[in-house]
């Protein structure tokens, strides 16, 4: 039996979601698909407005565009984080500032206040695992007089704000929530990714969610943000195609980074069970991992659940105490080799060549280091059956007796 790291849901009502889209529709790209799924997400996270679109880079990409963020700027991450969240920053001509995280992988609030400057535009805290990160304090400190005074606006959005933007990386954080809000409502501006190996998917997409102030018009956001997603252009291909409405502008300098309908149709069908059915089901694994592992005085168990938070379940990201880098590898060749899938999430930026030579150094991140050196991270996916998750177990257990105890 081979049991892979990760597989999406592809059940009959994706494919009756997928049929309806290719046989009744007729319509590929944006369209009424698109919408549907966005009124999805607007339920699940309890927000007012909500633009999909065909990635999450796209959407950290274009909420910067949208916030005025340019060469120049600073933008504060996470430096155990994957690379695209600093990739948008970058593709935009600004400066990722990283700073280290905390035992729980999420981003330190008293590290972001020490990196704060007249430079920075913005903070993207990253829900690791699908674990909130501390958004209650990230928002009483860019709230401050004293952070207030340092920012220095350019832009009429920077002016609506007039304060350094949240926006949550919340690529990994679906469904979860802190405090009794769902992620969506716990940042200014929060984008998730539907990506393959997410918990809900769309192949290739993400999904930008606006929790902005009173001083900003969500409508109006809406209606710019979309037209900003499409070259600038303030109609959409299916808007377009109504008769009589051919006429369009392009407003803005854009991007084209609109999610088509066919992939729509794919987490539109996932969407509309993920509380009843997919997300149980994800806790369940989790539960599972938690009930083995906590009888093994060498695993660390990743935060899920507390009294305040609530995390998606989207990688359960085991800890070997007391292992180093290279025994964690042989444990994770071994484990491979066994028919098991594993993975490592992630290696550090400051680890990586494109950042290295850029002069990020992971000797500046200890605690993103000691977090990477032991971490396995084990399946987590709907259809896992309790032989699977045994043999997982039985495999890392296994693999530690084999390398470790030896």
């Amino acid at each position: 039996m081979k049991i892979p790291f990760s597989l999406p849901v592809i059940d009959q009502d994706v494919i009756d979601e997928m049929n309806d889209t290719l046989i009744n529709t007729g319509w590929l790209t944006s369209g009424p698909k698109v919408i549907a799924l966005e009124k999805e997400i607007q339920k699940l996270t309890d927000t007012d407005t909500v633009i999909c679109v065909n990635s999450w880079t796209s959407g950290a990409m274009l909420t910067l565009r949208w916030f005025g963020v340019g060469a120049g700027d600073e933008v504060i991450i996470p430096s155990y984080t994957y690379s695209a969240t600093a990739l948008a920053v970058l593709n935009m001509g600004a400066t990722p500032v990283m700073v280290d995280v905390k035992d729980d992988f999420t981003i330190d609030p008293e590290n972001i206040k020490k990196a704060i400057t007249e430079k920075t535009k913005a903070i993207f805290p990253v829900d690791m695992a699908g674990w909130p990160c501390d958004y209650d304090s990230i928002m009483e400190l860019v709230s401050s007089d004293e952070v207030k005074a340092k920012f220095n606006v350019q832009g009429k959005q920077q002016e609506k704000l007039n304060r350094i933007l949240v926006m949550a990386d919340a690529a990994h954080s679906i469904g979860a929530h802190s405090y009794g809000k769902p992620v969506g409502r716990l940042a200014d501006i929060t984008v998730f990714s539907l990506h393959s190996v997410k918990n809900i998917t769309t192949g290739e997409g993400g999904a930008i969610c606006l929790n902005l102030p009173e001083s900003f018009d969500h409508t109006e956001e809406y209606t710019y943000l979309k037209a900003l997603s499409l070259n600038g252009q303030n109609k959409s291909a299916f808007e377009k195609n109504q008769p009589g409405a051919w006429k369009y502008d392009i407003i803005d300098q854009g991007l084209k980074v609109n999610l088509p309908d066919i992939c729509a149709s794919v987490g539109l069908a996932q969407i509309k069970k993920y509380k009843s059915e997919l997300l149980p089901e994800r806790k369940s694994i989790f539960q599972y991992y938690d009930r083995f592992f906590k009888e093994k005085n060498w695993a660390l168990l990743p935060p899920s659940i507390n009294e305040s938070k609530e995390s998606s379940y989207h990688l359960y990201l085991l800890r070997i105490s007391g292992i180093s880098e290279t025994q964690r590898d042989e444990m994770i060749h071994y484990i491979s080799t066994n028919g098991v899938g594993v993975n490592v999430h992630y290696i550090p930026m400051p680890m990586l060549t494109l950042f290295k030579n850029l002069g990020y150094q992971i000797a500046d991140y200890p605690n993103t280091y000691k977090l990477y050196a032991n971490e396995i991270s084990l399946p987590v996916y709907n259809n896992l059956s309790e032989v699977e998750l045994k043999m997982v177990c039985a495999m890392v257990e296994e693999a530690y007796n084999k390398v470790v105890a030896k």
